[in-house]
């Protein structure tokens, strides 16, 4: 054995701090260059390292998220401005099969900081009552450091039945969705858009999944999750014990994954409970209206709610399956005693790879209703006349909120396989619901890339 051999022998059997130490002696010629437009990501492939990395069951996760938004016009101050916000990912999956040799097994683990502003909040909502969509979806649930995963997951049977536990969001497993737009009503989990118990990405909570398969196509799954409102906190990023906590959220969920004329679809159907306690909207405990009366509301011992979830690719482009023209639909409903927001309904097509020389290129274009619930609603009148305000140029009247309509069309240009970048024109019907706040105009970009 000479030299080379042996040292490139030993780089394999070495763990992966190790192999980082001598990454620039023992990198691959056919390695990935930094920038490299075919490259997985910006920097490369690290001398052969990131590749040797992945063989071995280690993927590390370094990513990056940036939304732009300026109000054209309208919206609840039209004095024109511009917002940037964005959130950096680092994280690590690990198959355990490779490293362990424990089958059907994954660890992952990831931090996520966010920072910026928001338009939404700046021009376009009233403050009075704020909005329900958001014009750049990565901002919020507090511009911090958090751990957002850290959990572990083991199949068994053939795979059919897998179980998940420790730190995640709920719309990581269940009432998916993907997130190209950079509107909040077409981006991700929509129930946890409007139910304040359901934390999203990048809020992590202690939880276990169980998921059952019944064929190929189709699985069942049940999950319990911590209910904590301290971990929204800002200071409560890596909060691991349960302090605070006043409940369980638990969703199920039906999943059928066919095939149409050989192109994939996906459809969910589920339901949700909450354990926690919660405020009704508008009664007190005798029944009548707690803003009148000035009782205190009724409490409920918990919550529920449903969601409905299509996506199905209907076209290839010239016969190749990873181009064509796809449709989604999105509908949640809520607990109408204690929850904000009735229901809400988003549709709308996208399109990969548009032209010939754009083979990579995606466009989408969709349009969301958020329905204020009635209650509510008749809450905010009990309110404005125990407090004597009639007027909505009042600054003690609290705005009445209604339906908030939201529409966006966005082309995501391909850069290379590490960066994307969305242009994107968005349309608000009404901010937050409130007929007196002017549509709004927002022009966005959103900014796609992995390192």
């Amino acid at each position: 054995m000479d030299f080379m051999t042996y040292l490139a022998a030993k780089r394999r059997a070495a763990l992966p701090v190790l192999s980082l130490l001598g990454a620039g002696v023992l990198g691959s010629a056919q390695a990935a260059d930094a920038f490299d437009p075919n490259a997985g990501g910006m920097t490369g492939d690290w001398g052969g390292l990131r590749t040797d990395w992945l063989d071995r069951g280690f993927d590390v996760k370094l990513e990056y998220v940036g939304e732009g938004a300026s109000n054209f016009d309208g919206g609840y101050d039209d004095d024109l401005t511009a917002r940037w916000t964005s959130q950096f990912m680092v994280g690590l999956d690990v198959d355990l099969n490779k490293v362990l040799g424990w089958e059907n097994s994954q660890f992952v683990v990831s931090i996520t900081e966010r920072n910026g502003h928001n338009i939404t909040n700046d021009r376009i909502t009233d403050p009075r009552v704020g909005g329900y969509s958001s014009a750049q979806e990565v901002w919020g649930r507090g511009q911090t450091w958090r751990l957002t995963q850290l959990w572990l997951s083991k199949a068994f049977f053939d795979g059919a039945l897998d179980i998940k536990a420790g730190r995640f969001g709920v719309g990581e497993d269940f009432n998916s969705f993907e997130c190209a737009f950079q509107n909040l009503a077409f981006c991700g989990s929509q129930v946890g858009n409007w139910e304040n118990h359901w934390y999203n990405w990048p809020i992590s909570q202690w939880a276990t999944r169980i998921k059952y398969g019944f064929s190929n196509t189709f699985f069942v799954q049940i999950g319990a999750f911590e209910q904590n409102p301290t971990l929204l906190e800002t200071g409560n990023g890596f909060k691991l014990n349960g302090s605070g906590g006043d409940g369980t959220l638990i969703p199920v969920e039906l999943v059928w994954t066919p095939e149409v004329n050989g192109l994939p679809g996906e459809y969910r159907l589920g339901y949700y409970y909450s354990t926690a306690d919660a405020n009704d909207v508008f009664e007190d405990e005798a029944g009548n209206s707690a803003a009148a009366t000035g009782s205190i509301y009724d409490r409920h011992s918990g919550k529920q709610g449903a969601w409905i979830v299509a996506t199905q690719q209907l076209t290839a482009h010239n016969g190749d399956p990873s181009r064509g023209l796809s449709v989604f639909a999105n509908v949640t409903v809520h607990d109408k005693d204690v929850n904000q927001v009735a229901n809400s309904i988003q549709a709308g097509l996208t399109y990969k790879g548009p032209f010939d020389a754009r083979p990579k290129d995606d466009i989408g274009i969709g349009i969301a209703r958020i329905q204020t619930n009635k209650d509510f609603r008749d809450n905010q009148r009990a309110v404005n006349a125990a407090a004597g305000a009639t007027d909505y140029d009042d600054p003690a009247f609290t705005p009445l909120q209604y339906s908030e309509y939201d529409a966006e069309l966005y082309y995501g240009v391909h850069v290379t396989n590490w960066l994307t970048v969305r242009p994107n024109i968005q349309y608000i019907r009404h901010p937050g619901g409130v007929r007196e706040v002017d549509n709004a105009v927002i022009g966005g970009l959103k900014v796609q890339a992995v390192f």
